[in-house]
């Protein structure tokens, strides 16, 4: 005997109980279960998704990952699914959305000690992979020309673009604004009274490969068209909305190359380009690439560009400046902006330290968590603050805020401490060290673990797990000022001669020019 089928409309009403109940509790996760019972059992695919859709948006909207999280996304691309191969391709542009938007929602994977894209890439983007609609959205549509060879009677043309974020390409701007073999020219999407208004939009960028955005299509066309024949090379800072955007038409024979930092891989942008138009991708970090090619594979592919491994661009040789005499008890942490440099990690430290040596504090450099920003923001930034108020009344913790000056600051620094969960590089932390601050680095737990990570970044001897463990080695590292001085020129020798401008600069040099240029 066959089991009788529960009707939708009864299963949907039991599965938006159990989204209300777990609005109400700090403990939904029997409203959960329910919820994975009911809302997974209905057949009709549009009123799974808007319920999956619906209880995940619930449990965001406090700051919590909802335990369905790839589930409710996968529901979503269920309907673009069937909207394509119905030819509704705006509908499924529409669902493709609204799956990629709750995936990659800030919650589960900036506002968190941990993410699920780093404890599974590939599992977590699978769904994602197995999409006809997100396929079809980065199918390779290639380019009918290939790359020109760089030319040898005249300059190379450069091209440097960046949307509104520019932070990390001074020194390569400097640089090839003076070289003799290069002519220059920057282009930021945001400020282009014509580009601006174009590149933007996640929807429009997911309808034109498509086919439903010929309008807008031929707008970007017309825009791209005068840069993309100009440049010789185009060199796109962050795998994101401008690297999505600029592979939206044919470059022609211009070569393009994208640089990915960070939290570019957090994001739906890799997932949706064409990355058959992109000719090189450059990694500050190992661990980003081994991360990135899990969860976009066919990065790996034998049609994929050529993938590099290039230190990011950083003047540290102005940080050596000698210490002060109050350095060798100071503890520095820059960058406290974001839940992923978890200061109450470094606060843990400090507790530890001071119950041996109530000398010791932690001087804390930049802006603070934007409570603003989500419920777990919030959450953290309370908890901080509760902290900080019992720390700072002694004397232990000292908050400088945001300042044009680190050389300056650091100077009175004798330990650098990372106490990220993730990082690209850690730029504070890199320029501690060159200032001959003692580098004490916690091992990244989004990364640890992995073929490349902390440990192949830094020196082992850098790495530690435990706060009792970072304690232990500022202990030993500050047992007296000759050992800390020694230590911290050692850091700043091999920050120097590992990271420094003058060192990492030939390296891009060989990959904009050539070895031969």
């Amino acid at each position: 005997m066959s089991t009788p089928q529960i009707p939708d409309e009864f299963l949907a009403k039991v599965a938006r109980r159990a989204t209300a109940r777990m609005a109400r509790t700090d403990r939904p996760f029997l409203a959960e279960r329910v919820l994975g019972i009911t809302a997974h059992r209905v057949r009709d695919r549009r009123l799974k998704a808007d319920l999956l859709g619906a209880a995940a948006d619930a449990q965001l909207s406090r700051g919590l990952v909802p335990r369905h999280l790839v589930q409710a996304y996968g529901a979503e691309l269920a309907c673009a699914d069937a909207h394509l191969k119905a030819g509704r391709k705006k509908e499924a542009a529409a669902a493709l959305t609204r799956a990629l938007l709750l995936a990659f929602h800030r919650i589960p994977h900036v506002d968190r000690l941990h993410s699920p894209l780093s404890d599974d890439p590939a599992g977590f983007t699978a769904r994602l992979r197995a999409s006809t609609t997100a396929r079809a959205v980065a199918a390779p549509r290639g380019r009918k020309t290939p790359p020109a060879v760089p030319p040898t009677d005249r300059p190379l043309r450069l091209l440097v673009v960046n949307r509104a974020n520019a932070n990390f390409l001074g020194l390569l701007t400097q640089r090839y604004a003076d070289h003799p073999g290069i002519e220059l020219r920057t282009l930021d999407l945001a400020a282009d009274p014509v580009l601006a208004p174009l590149a933007k939009g996640l929807r429009r960028m997911i309808e034109l490969p498509l086919g439903t955005q010929a309008a807008y299509a031929a707008e970007v066309e017309a825009a791209l068209r005068p840069h993309l024949d100009w440049a010789d090379t185009v060199f796109v800072e962050w795998c994101s909305t401008a690297a999505a955007f600029m592979t939206l038409v044919d470059p022609g024979n211009t070569r393009i190359v994208v640089r990915l930092h960070k939290y570019e891989s957090f994001t739906y942008w890799p997932h949706i380009m064409d990355f058959s138009r992109v000719d090189d991708v450059v990694f500050i970090a190992e661990h980003m690439r081994e991360l990135t090619t899990a969860a976009v594979p066919r990065l790996l592919a034998t049609d994929a560009p050529r993938l590099h491994f290039l230190h990011n661009a950083l003047d540290l040789r102005r940080f050596d400046r000698p210490k002060s005499d109050d350095a060798r008890f100071t503890v520095g942490l820059i960058g406290i902006g974001q839940i992923a440099k978890d200061p109450r990690w470094a606060l843990e430290v400090l507790r530890l330290l001071r119950a041996r040596d109530e000398r010791y504090r932690l001087m804390m450099v930049g802006g603070g968590i934007d409570p603003a920003s989500s419920a777990a923001a919030t959450a953290y930034h309370e908890a901080l603050e509760k902290d900080l108020a019992e720390l700072e009344p002694t004397g232990a913790v000292r908050r400088l805020g945001p300042t044009d000056d680190v050389p300056g600051v650091l100077t009175g620094v004798g330990v650098i401490l990372s106490s990220s969960v993730r990082e690209g590089c850690h730029v504070g932390l890199m320029e501690g060290a060159a200032a001959g601050a003692v580098p004490v680095v916690r091992d990244w737990p989004f990364v640890a673990g992995r073929p490349h990570g902390t440990r192949t970044l830094f020196p082992e001897d850098w790495i530690v797990t435990t706060p009792q463990q970072a304690a232990e080695r500022i202990l030993a590292v500050t047992a007296s000022e000759e050992i800390r001085a020694e230590a911290g020129r050692k850091a700043s020798l091999y920050a120097l001669s590992t990271w420094d401008w003058e060192t990492v600069r030939s390296d891009y040099d060989r990959l904009l020019l050539g070895a031969d240029r």
